[in-house]
């Protein structure tokens, strides 16, 4: 791939969000999105695990390809991405308690996070070299935590606003979710080369 370190970054980010274009990773934006600081810490333990799982799954690339095997792609990702969220977890138990708490269920969830499997299939599917790999991870770790980041800061700021109640909870998050997925559209342009 002969693409810019730049335009993959802003590309995962903004224009090729993982929750707002593609819409994966759902779960954890709908259920951790509640307080700015759950989200925060989420996000970046999301683009911890998008950062490794990304490194691996360039190195079991590559050795796949070596010995013929690619078939094992698949499930060599999903190994590894498991292996990095226990370490996440176990990680975030002993440092801090109270944030394990907090993210509850859905830390252990990182590890069926399809965004994460997405990210390994995407940039094998792309071709992407080691660097690239890394830049994309980032980019794609980057725009989740905005994702999450931005949906929190408003949730919060509607706890305070006089909402009618038939779309107070779940529903006025999905309409908020949506409206920046159709936000997120107008990036869309920044994609050409």
């Amino acid at each position: 791939m002969n693409e810019s370190i730049w335009y993959i970054f802003i590309s995962a980010s903004l224009v090729n969000n993982f929750v707002l274009a593609y819409f994966l990773g759902i779960c954890p934006f709908l259920g951790v999105s509640g307080k700015m600081a759950t989200a925060t810490k989420m996000g970046a333990a999301v683009t911890f695990v998008m950062l490794i799982s990304s490194m691996c799954a360039y190195g079991i690339h590559w050795g796949l390809e070596a010995i013929n095997a690619p078939f094992l792609q698949l499930i060599s990702y999903i190994v590894v991405i498991a292996s990095t969220v226990q370490l996440v977890e176990m990680f975030i138990k002993k440092m801090s308690p109270a944030l394990f708490r907090a993210l509850g269920i859905f830390l252990p969830l990182i590890t069926t996070n399809c965004a994460i499997l997405g990210l390994a299939l995407f940039q094998t599917a792309k071709g992407y070299g080691f660097l690239q790999s890394i830049v994309y991870a980032l980019g794609a770790g980057a725009g989740f935590t905005l994702a999450l980041v931005l949906i929190a800061g408003l949730r919060e700021k509607l706890d305070f606003a006089d909402v009618p109640q038939t779309v107070k909870g779940t529903v006025l998050t999905l309409l908020v979710a949506g409206i920046l997925s159709l936000a997120f559209m107008g990036f869309s342009g920044l994609g050409s080369q």
